[in-house]
Parts: structure tokens; C-alpha cells; sequence
């Protein structure tokens, strides 16, 4: 677009936010309504809140107008995400109310989508683009009330009457304070204290918040202590049915800044407003601020001119991806401390992807292969996912992962205490996909590795699964004091059971104890152990990461690998961040690194990642995957991103083919 074209809004959902952002754009210079998107295209009173446009039936007719450069989205909050990542997709820039999304990992999926489509994606905070803003951001910074020690934010109403139906208190619609209102004082919050730092935004070291919630669940009022660096401490309130003095104040060592409504600044259609500095002794120093411009006038023609500019966000004091980000995972933290969880973030009700589609596989990104002992093919790239807390936040990652052809989940009786058990158990319920994935459990872990704990966790395992069987299955962790043929009986037993689909052995188990048992399986004619679940990665671990931890890396276990052509899921197998820039000859920062993998040896490899990445145009850590999946021997290597652009990310290794000589070489440094 050239700087002389207006950019062409659509407003997708026209209710009376999205009469207020009308209203702010037919004020500035760089853009136009042209078309809405409606559920009900017939209603007679858009022609006179939204004066000349075309009205689309539907959101989806708005995204297909080509005569649209970019969509304001004014949906209720569970569909911010579901139509930003839409627009995107489209190639629409997107402006989306706020809150972007109902938690960070939403907000991260809706950023992706626009990196890949380079377009412009925003979260519409319309104070943060007033001049009043900036003029409050100056006197901060200027140290005009000193040191600020302390701020204190509301933003709270009191609706006429409780109507579960009413967005604000429906819990399907994630109603409630916390994320309609209380998003205005924490990014408030994060603003000033970033101010006292000459930085944009600075995030609160803890979060400690309460709320109330009402007859629907939702927050009806809510407050939050927020513990920032150099000692600032931030108390915020919000309410729907409460309502609030809303007063501004920052309080500093040498006297402190009060603004009555600051959220809109100096009035929806321009205005005066005070900013009221009062010092220590109770001198008041009013300075007044006056703005012609209407208040969301400010944020349309921001989101215009980044868009005309070509830039995919924000200019501060506007939301930049990383303060959307960073006040949202605060929001989230506010959210789980006060026990609040939308039944809309629950499997339940959450039985879609987060574009609103039903899941189904729809490329194949990551190819199949077939292993020994597994009847169902199983993706190259298995998915570890240990760290995730709740359904809506696993269900991203894991529904991504599952349309670009993955299939294979790692599980284990410990992880999380068996919250990351029962994530799984509800994704692949809610989605209907238990029979084409390949489920890998894990148990018997230090200390409780005995024979009678495997059938017991079993039990608590596949509860939590919601399932019958696990398709691969590993003792966690051995224990040499216990004959092996004890392990072995009780394995072959869960698969007599049907409990147990496909290989199963050890997770890092030495080749000796493997080899015998399998030599006491063939003589007992039991089902005999035929996959390992060890460290495998280009770089070797000199030291085990964790008590018990078995590497297979070296020539040693190699040879033995393609020997017996048994198949390793391997953990670790990009070294734990080694090939990346967290690491380095002279950087020492992360102990477990340097431990773990910090030797001459590692080095040259990673050296020799390095040359070739360079070459193909890829990552050091591309290269150090492809090694994996190009081994003479099955191999799954696990992976654990935990945002969609580390998935995509990890997923460029499948581009490479390296030949034997370049195994050696990558490992060896010999052609």
C-alpha cells in the first residue's frame, strides 16, 4: 500500500465497541469504514450507527471482501482469536479488542498466525495511543514525583441488575471483571513501572490476586497486589457490579499523580482532563490536558499508519506483541490465583480448534513411518508436552500438532502429578482421535521401580488417559537390585491384559540389562522388550541431566542400535537448547548446560551444525534433529515446544536428508 491510500476497515461484530472505534476512524486521516460483518445483516439500525458501509452476512463474507486491507474485531471475547487468527489467515491486518485473547498461549497462537501471513496484529487498549498517555509516561520518567514506590488502579462498574444472558456475566462468553476491565489497570501497572526504567513496560516479579465470583462463575469484583523489580507494588481492582472511584494513582517519594478517569482520557469526543500532581506537604499542581481529537481516534489512526508503514505491531505506548503478551500471562496469573476458569477453557465446551474447526488431520507435514511391534503408523516426531497446566493452553499445541500429521504423545505417571495424564485424556476424548494416535505412557520411576508399582500406575494412568490401552509403553527408570525377568513378567502381563499395544522396554535402561532382558524373554517365552526411551543427540552428555538418566549417543550404543534395530525415542534430542545462542564457548550463564554438555568434543559438533546450517539455510538446531531422524536404526526423537512457532520451528529439521558420510562428519568430523 502507498502512503497516500486510506487503509479500508471491516468491523467484524458491530456492537457498541465497535460503534466507538467507528467513531474514532471516521476522526483520523489514514482510514475508512467500508463494510461490516454481522450475524444479523437485516437489522435496521446499522445504516444510522454505521452511516454508507455494505453490510456482509457473516464474518466470514467480511474476510472474503476484497476491497477490505484490514478488520477491527469486536466480538465477544471467547471469538478473538478464533477471527484474528481467521483474518490473518486471509491476509486482512487485524486490530482486536481487548483483551486479545482469553490467555497468553491465545494471544501467542494469534501473533503467529499474522508472523506467517506478515500482517499487521494488534490489540486495540485505546488510552494507550492518547496523547495524555504519553504526557503521563514524561512525567514519570522525569522523575517529577521522585522515586514512585506505589500505584494504585481501579477500573469498576455496577451493572443495573444480574442477567446471566448479558456477556459480562455469562460464563460461555468469559464474562466477568478480571479480563473485560482489570486488563486496563494491570497494563496501567506495567506501563508506569517500566516508565521508572526508561522501558516500555516492565513485568511484575509476583502476582497475588482474589475475586469474587458470582452465581455465572464470573469475577463480579477482583483485586490483585502486582510486585515489581526496585521495590514498586501495584494494587488493581476491577468490578461489574461494583462500582469504583476509578482514580489513577502513582504515588512517589516526592509526592504523587492522581487522574480521575484516566481510561478516557480527555473525554470520548475530546476534551480537558487533570492531571492532578500533589506534593508531600498537600500542594496541589494541577496541569490540564487538552485534546480536540476523539478518543478512539488515536488508536485507529495508530493501527492505519502501522499498516500503511508495513509493520506488524504497535509502536509504543501501544500494545506491542510482547506487552500484549506479558499483560496477559499476568492476567492469567491473576485468573489462577483467584481459582477462576471459564467452563468456555474446559474440554466440555472447548471441542474445537481454536479457528472454531473440528479437528482433522490436514497436511502432512510430519510424515508416518512404521516401527517394529507397532501396528499403527506413527509420526517422525513424537510430542512431549510436560509442561503444560490447563486444557485451553495443552489443546493449542496439541490440535496443531495433530493437523500437520503428528500423532505420537508422550506421557508419564509423573508428570505434572498426573495433570499432564489427564490433559491428554481430555483432548483426545473431546477431539474423537483415540484410535489414530499412538499413545506412549511411562511409569515406575525412582524410587517406586518395582515390579507390582507398574500394574498399579497403570491403572491410575489410564483413568486419567480415558482410555484402555497405551500404545508404547516404558519403565520410566530401572532398578538393577530387582531381577530383570521380574520386569519383564509384569509387562508381558499388561500386555496379555491388552493394557499394552506395542513396544514396550525401558527408559534409560543400559544395553546390558536390555539385552538380558530380552534373552529372558525369548526363554520364557514371554513378549520380549523391542524399544528404549534414552538420550539421543548429536551432542553427548557428559553428565546426566537427572538421577538414573542413560545417553545413547556414542559409537558403542549406535552400533548396537543398527544392530538389533531396536527403536529409540529419544529425549533430549536437540540438547537442551545446546545448538542454539543459549550457548556458547564463552557464554557459562546456564550451569545445566555447561554440565551437561560442555566439552571439546560437543563443541566441533556443534561447530560443524553450524557450517552446514549456513548452507542450507537452516538452524544449527535443524541440523542437530535431522541427525536424529536420520539414523540407520528407528528413531522417534521427542520434541517439547510450547508455542506454535517453536513447533514450526522444530518441524524445518524434516527438510533435511543427511547421508551416512554426513552423519559421520556431523558426529565425527570425518568424510
Amino acid at each position: 500500500m502507498s502512503q497516500q491510500q486510506k487503509v479500508r476497515w471491516g468491523i467484524l461484530g458491530p456492537g457498541s465497541i465497535a460503534r466507538a472505534f467507528a467513531g474514532g476512524l471516521a476522526h483520523s486521516q489514514s482510514g475508512e469504514l467500508v463494510a461490516l460483518g454481522a450475524r444479523n445483516p437485516d437489522k435496521p439500525d446499522y445504516a444510522e450507527h454505521f452511516p454508507g458501509v455494505r453490510v456482509h452476512d457473516g464474518y466470514d463474507a467480511l474476510l472474503a471482501d476484497p476491497d477490505i486491507d484490514a478488520v477491527y474485531i469486536a466480538t465477544p471475547h471467547p471469538q478473538h482469536a478464533q477471527w484474528a487468527i481467521k483474518g490473518a489467515q486471509a491476509g486482512k491486518h487485524v486490530l482486536c479488542e481487548k483483551p486479545m485473547g482469553l490467555t497468553a498461549f491465545e494471544a501467542d497462537a494469534m501473533f503467529h498466525a499474522a508472523r506467517k501471513a506478515r500482517t499487521f496484529m494488534g490489540e486495540a487498549f485505546m488510552y494507550r495511543l492518547h496523547p495524555m498517555t504519553q504526557k503521563l509516561i514524561d512525567l514519570i520518567a522525569s522523575g517529577e514525583i521522585g522515586d514512585v514506590r506505589a500505584i494504585k488502579s481501579s477500573f469498576g462498574y455496577a451493572m443495573p441488575r444480574f442477567d446471566p444472558d448479558h456477556r459480562l456475566y455469562a460464563n460461555h462468553l468469559a464474562g466477568g471483571g478480571i479480563l473485560d476491565v482489570g486488563c486496563y489497570p494491570v497494563s496501567m501497572a506495567r506501563l508506569i513501572a517500566g516508565a521508572t526504567q526508561g522501558k516500555p513496560f516492565v513485568e511484575p516479579e509476583t502476582v497475588s490476586g482474589v475475586a469474587h465470583l458470582g452465581q455465572s462463575g464470573v469475577d463480579e469484583w477482583a483485586a490483585a497486589v502486582l510486585k515489581f523489580p526496585g521495590g514498586i507494588l501495584a494494587e488493581v481492582s476491577c468490578s461489574i457490579s461494583l462500582a469504583q472511584d476509578n482514580v489513577l494513582r502513582i504515588l512517589g517519594t516526592k509526592g504523587r499523580i492522581e487522574i480521575a478517569n484516566f481510561w478516557f482520557a480527555t473525554g470520548h469526543k475530546g476534551g480537558t482532563a487533570t492531571i492532578d500532581i500533589i506534593r508531600t506537604d498537600g500542594k496541589h499542581e494541577p496541569i490540564e490536558v487538552s485534546e480536540a481529537g476523539w478518543l478512539y481516534a488515536f488508536e485507529a489512526e495508530a493501527a492505519s499508519q502501522a499498516i500503511l508503514n508495513g509493520k506488524s505491531e504497535f509502536d509504543a505506548p501501544g500494545m506491542s506483541w510482547d506487552d500484549t503478551l506479558g499483560n496477559l500471562r499476568t492476567l492469567d496469573k491473576w485468573r489462577q490465583t483467584a481459582g477462576l476458569e471459564y467452563e468456555i477453557e474446559k474440554p466440555t465446551l472447548r471441542t474445537k480448534t481454536l479457528t472454531g474447526d473440528t479437528l482433522a488431520k490436514r497436511s502432512d507435514r510430519i510424515a508416518r513411518v512404521a516401527i517394529p511391534g507397532l501396528e499403527k503408523p506413527i509420526s517422525k516426531l513424537a510430542l512431549g508436552f510436560e509442561d503444560f497446566r490447563s486444557f485451553s493452553s495443552a489443546a493449542i499445541l496439541l490440535d496443531a500438532y495433530y493437523e500437520k500429521g503428528g500423532n505420537a504423545f508422550d506421557t508419564a505417571f509423573i508428570y505434572g502429578n498426573g495433570i499432564t495424564e489427564t490433559l491428554f485424556g481430555d483432548w483426545q476424548s473431546s477431539r474423537g482421535v483415540r484410535d489414530d494416535v499412538v499413545l506412549i505412557g511411562k511409569g515406575a520411576h525412582s524410587p517406586l521401580t518395582y515390579p507390582d508399582v507398574i500394574a498399579k500406575q497403570l491403572d491410575i494412568s489410564l483413568s486419567k488417559l480415558k482410555t484402555d490401552h497405551v500404545d508404547v509403553y516404558f519403565m520410566h527408570r530401572d532398578n538393577t537390585d530387582v531381577p530383570v525377568d521380574e520386569f519383564v513378567d509384569a509387562m508381558d502381563a499388561e500386555v496379555s491384559k491388552g493394557r499394552i499395544r506395542g513396544p514396550f522396554g525401558g527408559s534409560n535402561w543400559t544395553r546390558e540389562r536390555f539385552d538380558e532382558a530380552v534373552a529372558y524373554a525369548r526363554r520364557a517365552g514371554k513378549t520380549a522388550p523391542s524399544a528404549l526411551s534414552n538420550n539421543f543427540s548429536l551432542a553427548e552428555m557428559q553428565k546426566p541431566l537427572w538421577p538414573g538418566c542413560v545417553a545413547s549417543s556414542d559409537d558403542q550404543w549406535r552400533d548396537w542400535l543398527t544392530d538389533r534395530q531396536v527403536t529409540n525415542f529419544a529425549w533430549s534430542s536437540q540438547g537442551r537448547g545446546f545448538f542454539t545462542d543459549r550457548a556458547g564457548r564463552g557464554r557459562r550463564d546456564n550451569e545445566e548446560l555447561v554440565e551437561t554438555w560442555y566439552t571439546d568434543a560437543n563443541f566441533a559438533r556443534r561447530d560443524r551444525a553450524i557450517e552446514l546450517a549456513q548452507k542450507l539455510g537452516k538452524k544449527p538446531i535443524h541440523v542437530a534433529l535431522a541427525y536424529c531422524l536420520n539414523q540407520p536404526f528407528p528413531l522417534i526423537p521427542l520434541i517439547g515446544p510450547r508455542t506454535l512457532a517453536e513447533l514450526d520451528d522444530s518441524l524445518e529439521a524434516l527438510d533435511i536428508t543427511l547421508t551416512e558420510d554426513d552423519i559421520l562428519w556431523l558426529r565425527d568430523g570425518k568424510r
